[in-house]
């Protein structure tokens, strides 16, 4: 598997072990992500701290989880994001709509409020 699962009490981190999110991976992190709202997870925070490359199935991925996290009034948080992501996330303008962090401690911390 190419990303990794840590529950807390507060939330989920799903921890992208893959240089690419992209059509490969994206549809497996897609169906994780509903298995987990399904579950009764909340709150998520992704960590694209290992990824570099991004694509639209890429995206696509991420917006399923701000979806299920808005659908349930969770918190969805993106962290760690290399420069080449970053810029992806701007251009598309969804740096407008996600809650970005830096890392993951400063994303820890939004749901110890």
């Amino acid at each position: 598997m190419s990303f990794q699962i840590e529950r807390t009490d507060k939330y989920t981190v799903v921890k992208l072990q893959s240089e690419k999110l992209d059509s490969n991976l994206a549809p497996s992190l897609k169906s994780e992500l509903v298995v987990l709202s399904s579950d009764g997870v909340k709150n998520i925070i992704i960590d694209l701290t290992e990824t570099r490359y991004c694509d639209s199935s890429g995206l696509s991925a991420i917006l399923v989880a701000n979806r299920l996290c808005k659908n349930s009034q969770g918190v969805f948080v993106l962290t760690g994001l290399q420069d080449s992501v970053k810029k992806l996330i701007s251009i598309s303008q969804l740096d407008t709509i996600l809650t970005i962090t830096n890392t993951l401690p400063e994303a820890a911390v939004m749901f110890s409020v």
